[in-house]
Parts: C-alpha cells; structure tokens; sequence
C-alpha cells in the first residue's frame, strides 16, 4: 500500500490550492442494527465516541479544509457539543440529514465553501480511517477526478440466487469492497447528483452515482481495519483494532 506523508500533502496543497477539498461525514443513519436507545455514533470506542475518532482523523489531515457533517434533526447539538469537545476546528456546519444516504451527503454538499473544488464523502461510523489512507485517495481524486477507499476481496466470491442457490463463482480479483472516503471534484459530483435526481436513480453508495453518470472511478487499496461500525460484532472488532494500534501491533 503506498503512503502519501503529511508533508506530501501539504506539499499538493500548497501548490495547488484548487485541491482544497471539504469532508462531508454522513452521520444521519438510524442504527438499527445497533440496537440499544443510542445512535452507533456516540457509542464509546476506547474512551470516545465513534464520531469523535472519525472526525480527529479528518482534522488531523492536512488535504481536509472544511469539515461538514450531517446528522439527524436530534442529533445536531449532540454534534457541536462533540466536535466543541475534540477540537475539530474545521467544523464548517452540521446540517440535517435527509431521508437517505445520497440526500444526507447533498444536503452536506450544498454548503460547502465558494472555494472548496473536492469533497471527500466518508461514513460517520468509518471510525478507524487513517489520515494517512484519507490522504491517498484524496492524492488519486486530483489525478483521475473520481476515487474510493477499497480493498480487495480475498475470500471465495458467489453470486446466488434469491432462494440461495449458487449459481456462479465470481472472479475475485476483479471484485472489491468500497470503503469511505469517496473523493470527487465538485462538478463531476454535482452532475451526477443531478443526473440522478433527473432519473430518479439512488445509489447505494457516491461512487454509484459517477457510475451512473458514466464515469469511472479510481479505487485505492486502504486497510480491512477501515471497518464500518454497524453491529455489536462491529464494536467489539474495531475496539481490538484499536487497543493493538495503542500497542503499536496488528490487530
């Protein structure tokens, strides 16, 4: 996996500014699978919430200027009074979420700065991004306009039928699991946004809808560490990963 270094990406900052790119965090889910009365985003990782991890890693990167997060109407002063605790200064705004992820991150999309020309569009629950995976494929997106977090499947793949029959054995080195961030410079975004809003097409993730517009997206290999928090299971793999990184090991 290569590694773009904190000074790299000042460096592609610094040179040039028409990277500058805001992190829209989706944190506007419901959490059903959770269970339990709170929301998968302030449950306690190693002593912080969810959210909280997520956000420090967006801080932490130098590619990120603008941080924008869109939760649920009731979640919102719970938001600010997060970000107020963790020093996330980048905060921009927190806006309502809508009724789906793709509204959710265009509700987040329409505030972003006059002078923002990427946005890196990321799960709230993504909580063990790195900066430094943040910062590869931000590095991609200002190459090819359109990258994703990935990783590679590395089991045995089976497309199956609704009573779940086998009925083929894919090609695994040609399937991927997308992760978050999603990187896409904002004109590319906002067309496929409005292709499918003219369509009435909605995608299961941001990288569906530059699918659907007919333009390819670059995928980047990050870590099966960038887990997305979803179940108790989920909790209790994350809270392993993250007590072996404090231990400088592998989980």
């Amino acid at each position: 996996m290569g590694e773009v270094t904190h000074q790299t990406a000042n460096l592609l900052l610094a040179s040039n500014p028409k990277n500058r790119t805001a992190a829209l965090i989706l944190a506007a889910g419901k959490s059903s699978r959770m269970g339990g009365g709170t929301s998968k985003q302030f449950l306690a990782l190693g002593g912080i919430p969810v959210l909280a991890h997520t956000l420090l890693a967006y801080q932490q990167s130098p590619l990120i200027t603008e941080i924008i997060v869109a939760a649920r109407e009731k979640d919102v002063d719970t938001v600010v009074a997060l970000c107020e605790d963790y020093h996330i200064t980048k905060l921009a705004a927190v806006v309502i979420g809508g009724k789906n992820r793709q509204e959710s991150a265009l509700r987040a999309f329409s505030v972003i700065g006059p002078d923002i020309r990427y946005v890196a569009i990321a799960d709230g629950a993504r909580c063990l991004i790195t900066p430094t995976e943040i910062e590869m494929v931000c590095g991609a997106a200002y190459r090819k306009k359109a990258a994703s977090a990935g990783v590679r499947m590395t089991g045995t793949v089976k497309r199956v039928s609704r009573g779940g029959a086998i009925l083929e054995t894919l090609d695994r080195e040609a399937i991927w699991e997308a992760q978050t961030p999603q990187v896409f410079h904002i004109g590319l975004y906002a067309a496929a946004q409005s292709r499918a809003a003219s369509d009435g097409f909605v995608g299961t993730d941001d990288n569906e809808l530059i699918e659907h517009l007919g333009y390819r997206v670059q995928m980047v290999e990050c870590s099966k560490e960038n887990l997305k928090v979803t179940t108790p299971d989920d909790m209790r793999l994350a809270g392993a990963i993250l007590a072996a990184r404090h231990r400088g090991e592998k989980a």
